[in-house]
Protein backbone atom coordinates (compact mmCIF):
# COMPACT_ATOMS: atom_id res chain seq x y z
CA UNK A 1 0.00 0.00 0.00
CA UNK A 2 1.65 3.33 -1.34
CA UNK A 3 2.42 6.28 1.45
CA UNK A 4 -0.69 8.67 1.12
CA UNK A 5 0.44 12.12 2.45
CA UNK A 6 -2.92 13.69 3.38
CA UNK A 7 -1.96 16.10 5.96
CA UNK A 8 -3.85 18.68 4.67
CA UNK A 9 -6.66 16.78 4.00
CA UNK A 10 -7.76 15.00 6.59
CA UNK A 11 -8.02 17.01 10.09
CA UNK A 12 -8.93 15.26 12.98
CA UNK A 13 -9.83 16.80 16.12
CA UNK A 14 -10.00 17.70 19.19
CA UNK A 15 -7.82 16.41 21.75
CA UNK A 16 -5.27 13.53 23.10
CA UNK A 17 -4.34 12.63 26.10
CA UNK A 18 -1.47 10.82 27.71
CA UNK A 19 -2.51 7.35 29.40
CA UNK A 20 -1.69 5.06 31.34
CA UNK A 21 -2.15 1.24 30.47
CA UNK A 22 -2.08 -1.21 33.64
CA UNK A 23 -1.54 -4.63 33.29
CA UNK A 24 -4.75 -6.09 35.00
CA UNK A 25 -4.05 -7.66 38.10
CA UNK A 26 -6.71 -9.80 39.89
CA UNK A 27 -4.59 -9.93 43.04
CA UNK A 28 -4.19 -6.05 43.60
CA UNK A 29 -7.95 -5.49 43.34
CA UNK A 30 -8.55 -8.42 45.57
CA UNK A 31 -6.31 -6.68 47.97
CA UNK A 32 -8.18 -3.46 47.61
CA UNK A 33 -11.41 -5.48 48.18
CA UNK A 34 -10.11 -6.60 51.63
CA UNK A 35 -8.38 -3.01 52.32
CA UNK A 36 -11.75 -1.02 51.57
CA UNK A 37 -14.57 -3.50 52.89
CA UNK A 38 -16.04 -3.36 49.85
CA UNK A 39 -19.26 -5.33 49.77
CA UNK A 40 -21.07 -6.77 46.42
CA UNK A 41 -24.21 -4.91 47.12
CA UNK A 42 -22.36 -1.77 47.04
CA UNK A 43 -21.34 -2.36 43.06
CA UNK A 44 -22.57 0.51 41.19
CA UNK A 45 -20.79 1.89 38.21
CA UNK A 46 -22.80 5.25 38.12
CA UNK A 47 -21.44 6.63 41.62
CA UNK A 48 -18.86 9.32 41.44
CA UNK A 49 -15.43 8.52 41.99
CA UNK A 50 -14.45 10.81 44.57
CA UNK A 51 -11.74 8.39 45.82
CA UNK A 52 -9.53 5.12 45.05
CA UNK A 53 -12.41 3.03 46.73
CA UNK A 54 -14.82 4.47 44.40
CA UNK A 55 -13.11 3.84 41.42
CA UNK A 56 -12.72 0.16 42.45
CA UNK A 57 -16.39 -0.12 43.26
CA UNK A 58 -17.41 0.90 40.06
CA UNK A 59 -14.84 -1.07 38.12
CA UNK A 60 -15.93 -4.15 39.68
CA UNK A 61 -19.41 -2.98 38.59
CA UNK A 62 -18.26 -2.59 35.10
CA UNK A 63 -16.31 -6.11 35.54
CA UNK A 64 -19.08 -7.69 36.31
CA UNK A 65 -21.35 -6.71 33.21
CA UNK A 66 -18.09 -6.99 30.83
CA UNK A 67 -18.88 -3.43 29.93
CA UNK A 68 -16.85 -0.41 29.19
CA UNK A 69 -17.20 2.90 30.06
CA UNK A 70 -15.35 6.31 31.02
CA UNK A 71 -15.66 8.04 34.21
CA UNK A 72 -14.61 10.84 35.84
CA UNK A 73 -12.44 11.24 38.77
CA UNK A 74 -11.82 13.80 41.44
CA UNK A 75 -7.98 14.17 41.10
CA UNK A 76 -5.44 12.52 39.08
CA UNK A 77 -4.04 11.91 42.70
CA UNK A 78 -6.72 9.41 42.62
CA UNK A 79 -4.79 7.94 39.06
CA UNK A 80 -1.16 7.96 40.02
CA UNK A 81 -2.38 6.52 43.25
CA UNK A 82 -4.28 3.08 41.76
CA UNK A 83 -1.95 3.13 38.52
CA UNK A 84 1.21 2.80 41.16
CA UNK A 85 0.16 -0.27 42.10
CA UNK A 86 0.49 -1.89 38.58
CA UNK A 87 2.70 -2.99 36.26
CA UNK A 88 1.99 0.35 33.34
CA UNK A 89 3.34 1.61 30.46
CA UNK A 90 2.61 5.04 28.88
CA UNK A 91 0.86 5.60 25.50
CA UNK A 92 -1.29 8.16 23.77
CA UNK A 93 -5.00 8.14 23.62
CA UNK A 94 -7.50 10.44 22.81
CA UNK A 95 -9.92 9.38 19.35
CA UNK A 96 -8.15 11.79 17.09
CA UNK A 97 -4.53 10.34 18.02
CA UNK A 98 -5.08 6.91 17.94
CA UNK A 99 -7.02 7.11 14.64
CA UNK A 100 -4.20 9.41 13.41
CA UNK A 101 -1.47 6.83 14.27
CA UNK A 102 -3.64 3.80 12.85
CA UNK A 103 -3.45 5.85 9.76
CA UNK A 104 -0.13 5.81 10.02
CA UNK A 105 0.26 2.37 10.27
CA UNK A 106 -1.05 2.35 7.08
CA UNK A 107 1.12 5.31 5.64
CA UNK A 108 -1.62 7.79 5.24
CA UNK A 109 -0.75 10.82 6.78
CA UNK A 110 -2.85 13.64 9.09
CA UNK A 111 -3.12 16.74 10.57
CA UNK A 112 -4.60 16.10 14.59
CA UNK A 113 -5.56 19.30 16.73
CA UNK A 114 -4.18 18.87 20.41
CA UNK A 115 -5.14 20.70 23.23
CA UNK A 116 -2.89 19.81 25.59
CA UNK A 117 1.33 18.47 24.97
CA UNK A 118 4.41 17.31 26.89
CA UNK A 119 7.19 15.08 26.27
CA UNK A 120 5.16 12.25 25.66
CA UNK A 121 3.06 13.51 23.28
CA UNK A 122 6.23 14.95 21.51
CA UNK A 123 8.07 11.57 21.70
CA UNK A 124 5.44 9.18 20.87
CA UNK A 125 3.79 11.05 17.87
CA UNK A 126 4.45 9.33 14.82
CA UNK A 127 6.47 11.39 12.26
CA UNK A 128 3.77 11.53 9.94
CA UNK A 129 1.37 13.50 12.02
CA UNK A 130 1.59 17.24 12.16
CA UNK A 131 0.03 18.34 14.60
CA UNK A 132 -1.28 22.29 16.03
CA UNK A 133 -2.16 22.51 19.33
CA UNK A 134 -3.77 25.65 21.55
CA UNK A 135 -1.88 25.07 25.04
CA UNK A 136 0.73 27.60 25.37
CA UNK A 137 2.85 25.06 28.43
CA UNK A 138 3.56 21.85 28.43
CA UNK A 139 0.97 19.83 31.09
CA UNK A 140 0.12 15.96 32.20
CA UNK A 141 -2.85 14.93 33.38
CA UNK A 142 -2.98 11.15 32.87
CA UNK A 143 -6.07 8.82 31.40
CA UNK A 144 -5.95 5.77 33.61
CA UNK A 145 -7.07 2.34 30.89
CA UNK A 146 -7.82 -0.61 32.66
CA UNK A 147 -8.61 -3.39 30.11
CA UNK A 148 -9.63 -6.76 31.35
CA UNK A 149 -10.20 -10.22 29.08
CA UNK A 150 -12.95 -12.47 29.18
CA UNK A 151 -12.65 -15.01 32.35
CA UNK A 152 -11.16 -12.38 34.58
CA UNK A 153 -12.31 -13.25 38.12
CA UNK A 154 -12.14 -11.50 41.31
CA UNK A 155 -12.93 -13.49 44.56
CA UNK A 156 -12.38 -11.33 48.02
CA UNK A 157 -15.29 -11.08 50.38
CA UNK A 158 -18.66 -11.90 49.32
CA UNK A 159 -17.78 -10.72 46.04
CA UNK A 160 -17.17 -13.78 43.17
CA UNK A 161 -17.08 -12.10 39.37
CA UNK A 162 -15.96 -13.43 36.46
CA UNK A 163 -15.90 -10.56 32.83
CA UNK A 164 -18.27 -12.03 30.40
CA UNK A 165 -16.95 -10.15 27.98
CA UNK A 166 -13.29 -8.74 27.60
CA UNK A 167 -13.42 -4.85 27.71
CA UNK A 168 -11.75 -1.46 28.92
CA UNK A 169 -12.76 1.30 31.34
CA UNK A 170 -11.40 4.80 31.07
CA UNK A 171 -10.52 7.11 34.37
CA UNK A 172 -9.76 10.57 33.84
CA UNK A 173 -9.56 14.45 35.67
CA UNK A 174 -7.87 16.45 32.53
CA UNK A 175 -8.83 20.16 33.23
CA UNK A 176 -7.20 20.90 29.74
CA UNK A 177 -9.53 18.41 28.17
CA UNK A 178 -12.36 19.79 30.21
CA UNK A 179 -11.38 23.31 29.09
CA UNK A 180 -10.82 22.22 24.98
CA UNK A 181 -9.39 25.36 23.89
CA UNK A 182 -9.94 25.33 19.88
CA UNK A 183 -6.65 26.83 18.66
CA UNK A 184 -7.03 30.20 16.58
CA UNK A 185 -4.96 28.16 13.72
CA UNK A 186 -7.81 25.32 13.07
CA UNK A 187 -10.03 27.30 10.80
CA UNK A 188 -7.44 28.10 8.35
CA UNK A 189 -6.11 24.53 8.70
CA UNK A 190 -9.78 22.92 7.32
CA UNK A 191 -9.78 25.55 4.69
CA UNK A 192 -8.19 22.35 2.46
CA UNK A 193 -9.45 19.05 4.81
CA UNK A 194 -11.52 16.77 2.97
CA UNK A 195 -12.42 15.46 6.14
CA UNK A 196 -12.91 16.81 9.64
CA UNK A 197 -13.27 14.14 12.45
CA UNK A 198 -14.83 15.82 15.61
CA UNK A 199 -14.60 14.07 19.06
CA UNK A 200 -13.54 15.51 22.97
CA UNK A 201 -16.61 17.39 24.06
CA UNK A 202 -18.03 14.80 26.29
CA UNK A 203 -15.44 15.52 29.01
CA UNK A 204 -16.54 19.11 29.39
CA UNK A 205 -19.04 19.46 32.07
CA UNK A 206 -20.14 23.29 31.79
CA UNK A 207 -22.43 24.39 30.05
CA UNK A 208 -21.52 27.63 29.68
CA UNK A 209 -18.00 26.91 28.51
CA UNK A 210 -19.74 24.03 26.23
CA UNK A 211 -22.09 26.49 24.32
CA UNK A 212 -19.10 28.97 23.95
CA UNK A 213 -17.22 25.90 22.51
CA UNK A 214 -19.79 24.89 20.30
CA UNK A 215 -19.71 28.58 18.82
CA UNK A 216 -16.07 28.59 18.24
CA UNK A 217 -16.07 25.51 16.13
CA UNK A 218 -19.02 26.45 14.27
CA UNK A 219 -16.58 29.35 13.57
CA UNK A 220 -14.11 27.98 12.27
CA UNK A 221 -15.82 25.14 10.38
CA UNK A 222 -16.72 27.77 7.75
CA UNK A 223 -13.63 27.63 6.55
CA UNK A 224 -14.44 24.28 5.64
CA UNK A 225 -15.26 23.38 1.67
CA UNK A 226 -18.73 22.40 1.11
CA UNK A 227 -17.60 19.11 0.01
CA UNK A 228 -15.74 17.96 3.05
CA UNK A 229 -17.32 14.96 5.53
CA UNK A 230 -17.67 15.64 8.62
CA UNK A 231 -17.42 12.80 11.26
CA UNK A 232 -18.70 13.06 14.44
CA UNK A 233 -17.41 10.25 17.37
CA UNK A 234 -19.44 10.04 20.20
CA UNK A 235 -18.53 8.96 23.49
CA UNK A 236 -19.49 8.78 27.12
CA UNK A 237 -20.41 12.03 28.39
CA UNK A 238 -19.24 12.83 31.97
CA UNK A 239 -22.51 14.81 32.14
CA UNK A 240 -24.58 12.77 30.18
CA UNK A 241 -27.15 15.53 29.73
CA UNK A 242 -24.93 17.84 27.80
CA UNK A 243 -24.78 15.29 24.99
CA UNK A 244 -28.10 16.92 24.13
CA UNK A 245 -26.64 20.52 23.39
CA UNK A 246 -23.58 19.00 21.24
CA UNK A 247 -25.97 16.92 19.67
CA UNK A 248 -28.83 19.82 19.10
CA UNK A 249 -25.57 22.20 17.89
CA UNK A 250 -23.87 20.03 14.92
CA UNK A 251 -26.23 17.64 14.05
CA UNK A 252 -26.91 19.74 10.84
CA UNK A 253 -23.18 20.04 9.75
CA UNK A 254 -22.07 16.75 10.80
CA UNK A 255 -22.40 14.27 7.58
CA UNK A 256 -21.27 11.30 9.71
CA UNK A 257 -22.94 10.54 13.18
CA UNK A 258 -20.88 7.51 15.05
CA UNK A 259 -20.76 5.65 18.20
CA UNK A 260 -20.23 2.30 19.73
CA UNK A 261 -22.58 0.09 21.82
CA UNK A 262 -22.54 1.35 24.92
CA UNK A 263 -23.26 5.21 24.28
CA UNK A 264 -26.24 3.34 21.77
CA UNK A 265 -27.59 1.68 24.54
CA UNK A 266 -27.23 4.80 26.86
CA UNK A 267 -28.86 7.07 24.48
CA UNK A 268 -31.71 4.17 24.51
CA UNK A 269 -31.60 4.14 28.14
CA UNK A 270 -32.07 0.32 28.02
CA UNK A 271 -29.47 -2.57 26.92
CA UNK A 272 -30.22 -4.13 23.74
CA UNK A 273 -29.50 -8.21 22.23
CA UNK A 274 -27.28 -7.00 19.48
CA UNK A 275 -27.80 -10.00 17.39
CA UNK A 276 -31.77 -9.96 18.01
CA UNK A 277 -32.59 -8.32 14.18
CA UNK A 278 -36.33 -7.29 15.41
CA UNK A 279 -34.95 -5.75 18.55
CA UNK A 280 -31.33 -3.86 17.27
CA UNK A 281 -34.06 -2.91 13.89
CA UNK A 282 -36.30 -1.07 16.59
CA UNK A 283 -33.60 0.54 18.73
CA UNK A 284 -32.28 1.66 14.96
CA UNK A 285 -35.73 3.81 14.48
CA UNK A 286 -35.71 4.95 17.44
CA UNK A 287 -32.41 6.03 17.61
CA UNK A 288 -32.87 8.10 14.22
CA UNK A 289 -35.63 9.96 15.92
CA UNK A 290 -33.39 10.66 18.97
CA UNK A 291 -30.47 11.88 16.33
CA UNK A 292 -31.85 12.88 12.89
CA UNK A 293 -28.06 12.86 11.31
CA UNK A 294 -27.37 12.14 7.59
CA UNK A 295 -26.12 8.94 8.48
CA UNK A 296 -25.89 7.24 11.67
CA UNK A 297 -23.11 4.58 12.29
CA UNK A 298 -22.52 1.93 14.94
CA UNK A 299 -19.98 -0.18 15.67
CA UNK A 300 -20.05 -3.30 18.24
CA UNK A 301 -18.43 -6.37 18.88
CA UNK A 302 -20.32 -8.11 16.20
CA UNK A 303 -21.25 -5.77 13.21
CA UNK A 304 -20.96 -2.59 12.10
CA UNK A 305 -23.50 -0.53 10.30
CA UNK A 306 -24.63 3.10 8.74
CA UNK A 307 -27.81 3.95 8.80
CA UNK A 308 -29.49 6.42 6.22
CA UNK A 309 -29.75 7.54 2.56
CA UNK A 310 -26.40 7.43 1.58
CA UNK A 311 -25.91 4.20 3.92
CA UNK A 312 -24.96 2.06 0.94
CA UNK A 313 -21.70 4.60 -0.20
CA UNK A 314 -20.31 3.99 3.26
CA UNK A 315 -19.86 -0.04 2.71
CA UNK A 316 -16.28 0.28 2.27
CA UNK A 317 -15.55 3.16 4.82
CA UNK A 318 -17.46 0.03 7.49
CA UNK A 319 -15.05 -2.53 6.27
CA UNK A 320 -12.35 -0.38 6.60
CA UNK A 321 -13.27 0.42 10.31
CA UNK A 322 -14.00 -3.19 11.04
CA UNK A 323 -10.47 -4.29 10.02
CA UNK A 324 -8.74 -1.60 11.47
CA UNK A 325 -10.57 -2.37 14.71
CA UNK A 326 -9.84 -5.58 14.56
CA UNK A 327 -6.20 -5.91 13.30
CA UNK A 328 -5.48 -3.27 16.91
CA UNK A 329 -7.35 -6.16 18.73
CA UNK A 330 -5.12 -8.96 17.48
CA UNK A 331 -1.96 -7.00 17.51
CA UNK A 332 -1.72 -4.13 20.28
CA UNK A 333 -0.51 -0.60 19.33
CA UNK A 334 2.71 -1.71 17.13
CA UNK A 335 0.28 -3.39 14.36
CA UNK A 336 1.83 -3.22 10.89
CA UNK A 337 0.50 -2.99 7.32
CA UNK A 338 0.80 -6.18 6.62
CA UNK A 339 -1.23 -7.45 9.90
CA UNK A 340 -3.96 -5.38 8.46
CA UNK A 341 -4.21 -7.40 5.79
CA UNK A 342 -3.51 -10.39 7.28
CA UNK A 343 -7.03 -9.52 9.35
CA UNK A 344 -8.63 -8.34 6.29
CA UNK A 345 -8.49 -12.27 4.46
CA UNK A 346 -10.06 -13.51 7.42
CA UNK A 347 -13.54 -15.09 7.82
CA UNK A 348 -16.30 -12.94 9.36
CA UNK A 349 -17.96 -14.44 12.43
CA UNK A 350 -21.31 -16.58 11.47
CA UNK A 351 -23.44 -15.11 14.09
CA UNK A 352 -22.35 -11.49 12.99
CA UNK A 353 -22.73 -12.59 8.87
CA UNK A 354 -26.24 -13.92 9.55
CA UNK A 355 -27.47 -11.01 11.52
CA UNK A 356 -25.79 -8.05 9.30
CA UNK A 357 -28.06 -9.97 5.81
CA UNK A 358 -31.20 -10.58 8.30
CA UNK A 359 -30.91 -6.99 9.07
CA UNK A 360 -30.78 -5.36 5.49
CA UNK A 361 -33.26 -7.57 4.54
CA UNK A 362 -35.34 -6.18 7.44
CA UNK A 363 -34.53 -2.60 7.13
CA UNK A 364 -34.04 -2.38 3.28
CA UNK A 365 -31.84 0.21 1.69
CA UNK A 366 -31.47 2.49 4.33
CA UNK A 367 -28.93 0.60 5.96
CA UNK A 368 -25.78 -1.14 5.64
CA UNK A 369 -24.30 -3.75 7.77
CA UNK A 370 -20.93 -5.88 7.66
CA UNK A 371 -20.42 -8.60 10.03
CA UNK A 372 -17.52 -8.21 12.41
CA UNK A 373 -14.39 -11.27 11.81
CA UNK A 374 -14.04 -14.48 13.62
CA UNK A 375 -11.70 -13.22 16.16
CA UNK A 376 -10.04 -15.84 18.78
CA UNK A 377 -7.19 -14.12 20.21
CA UNK A 378 -5.13 -15.35 23.97
CA UNK A 379 -4.79 -11.63 24.88
CA UNK A 380 -6.90 -9.21 22.86
CA UNK A 381 -6.39 -5.25 23.15
CA UNK A 382 -9.64 -3.92 24.39
CA UNK A 383 -8.26 -0.34 24.31
CA UNK A 384 -9.01 2.24 21.52
CA UNK A 385 -10.95 -0.12 19.49
CA UNK A 386 -13.30 2.85 18.86
CA UNK A 387 -11.00 4.86 17.88
CA UNK A 388 -9.20 2.36 15.34
CA UNK A 389 -12.82 1.87 13.84
CA UNK A 390 -12.63 5.73 13.30
CA UNK A 391 -9.39 5.38 12.35
CA UNK A 392 -9.76 2.65 9.41
CA UNK A 393 -13.30 4.19 8.56
CA UNK A 394 -11.41 7.93 7.23
CA UNK A 395 -8.52 6.08 5.94
CA UNK A 396 -10.95 4.23 3.56
CA UNK A 397 -12.29 7.94 2.33
CA UNK A 398 -9.41 8.77 2.03
CA UNK A 399 -8.35 6.16 -0.84
CA UNK A 400 -11.70 6.93 -2.41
Amino acid sequence: MAHISMREKLVLGLGGTVDYEIAWDSRVIEHLIREYSIRASELDASIPVMSERDLVVTLLAFLEGGAGGERFVASSDIVETFAARFDRRITLGGTCVRAAMAMQALGIESTVHLISIDDHVRRLLPAGCAYLCSADHDTTDPHLIVQFNAGARVQAGDIDLRAPHPNRVIYANDPPNEQLLLSNALGEVLRDAEVFLISGFNVIQDTDLLQERLVDILRHMQQLPVTAVVYYEDAGFHVPAMSRYVRDALIGVIDVYSMNEDEMQAYLGRPVDLLAVDEVAEALRELQRLIPAATLVVHTKYWSLALGEFAASYGASLQGGITMASTRYCYGDDFTERDYREVDNRMPSVPGTRFASDLEDRMGHTVRCLPAFALTVAAPTTIGLGDSFVGGFIAALARR
